[in-house]
């Protein structure tokens, strides 16, 4: 079943989402309508918050932008590539390593708004997979990227939080516009009320 996203603007986007055990309600039906959710709506990661769960799970798939990419962007020599598909519970960061670079980032909770976003080159995560096999994994470049990005929606953080103040000054009519659910999109979605 295809979830609509959640807006900018609602609380649960700001919480601090909480670790889950193997007999959380319908789990599995969850997950499968998360990856349903971000195929339909064009996205490559997808966090609970963003389905109004506040809980720590993400979901991510980095090989469908090595699929999609540019003739030109695949003569790049990406470390990550092919990319990776992936359920993460419970994840926790050990570690980030290398320079931070910047990439032009969107979110499906704040649609039509793009910006350039610092981030490091490499993340270590603790986390449980779909069956609750723990993992310590290391993950670089785009993916790590991704990873970061949805990690972020997990503690209750966004992609714009990074920018300077006076950019989140000039964003703020589209922002209010968007929870006020003056936005058209070709996705379900929620707004705060």
């Amino acid at each position: 079943m295809i979830l609509p996203i959640v807006a900018y603007g609602s609380p649960v986007l700001r919480k601090v989402c909480k670790d889950i055990n193997p007999d959380y309600p319908n789990l599995n039906t969850l997950i499968e309508n998360m990856w349903e959710t971000m195929y339909s709506s064009n996205g490559v990661g997808l966090a609970a918050p963003q389905v109004n769960h506040d809980i720590r799970l993400f979901v991510i798939d980095s090989e469908q932008i090595f699929t999609n990419m540019e003739e030109d962007d695949e003569k790049i020599d990406y470390p990550d590539k092919p990319g990776f598909k992936g359920v993460f519970i419970n994840a926790h960061i050990v570690k980030l390593n290398g320079n931070e670079w910047s990439y032009n980032e969107g979110c499906l909770s704040i649609p039509k708004i793009r910006e350039d976003i610092l981030r490091h080159e490499e993340v270590t995560l603790q986390y449980v997979d779909e069956n609750f096999k723990p993992h310590t994994k290391t993950f670089n470049g785009i993916t790590a990227r991704v990873i970061l990005h949805e990690y972020d929606h997990i503690e209750g953080k966004l992609f714009i939080d990074y920018l300077k103040p006076l950019k989140k000054k000039l964003l703020k009519r589209k922002l209010d516009d968007i929870s006020k659910g003056k936005i058209k999109v070709d996705y379900r979605m929620t707004f705060p009320k």
